[in-house]
This record gives C-alpha cells, structure tokens and sequence, in this order.
C-alpha cells in the first residue's frame, strides 16, 4: 500500500468513527504510532469503545486537529 492509500485508510477509519457519534476519549502514543481510543456514549449505561492503531504521521496530524476542534466545542 503506498504512503498515501495508508493515510487515506486510516483518515476514512476515523471519519467513520466520528460520524457515528463516537468522540475522541484519549490517545496514547508510542514508538509504534498512536492508539485513538474512542468513546461512544449515547447509551450512558453501556459506552462503546473503539481503539485504532494509526501509524502515518498525517493520520495522527489529521485526529490531531479534530481533537482541538473537539475542545473547542466542549469548553
């Protein structure tokens, strides 16, 4: 898979999370990339999580941005 079919899989893996109402919970990041932990909580009693493992460096740019956007919303 070439540089940019990797980050486009993994922008769309997370496009498809949030637009299923899942928010960004936390994100832990290592030499392996970053673990996107997700949390769907629509149903307080039962809350989803999702975790992705995104590896290329636009991809944690991208969720990046979406998570100050996020903040902005939230404050």
């Amino acid at each position: 898979m070439s540089d940019f079919q990797q980050f486009l899989a993994e922008r769309d893996k997370i496009d498809f999370f949030l637009n299923k109402g899942f928010r960004i919970k936390n994100v832990e990041e290592n030499l392996e990339g970053a673990f996107l932990i997700l949390e769907n909580s629509t149903n307080k009693e039962k809350p989803q999580e999702e975790t992705l493992h995104i590896k290329h460096a636009d991809s944690r740019k991208y969720f990046a941005s979406l998570l100050i956007e996020q903040l902005k919303k939230e404050c």
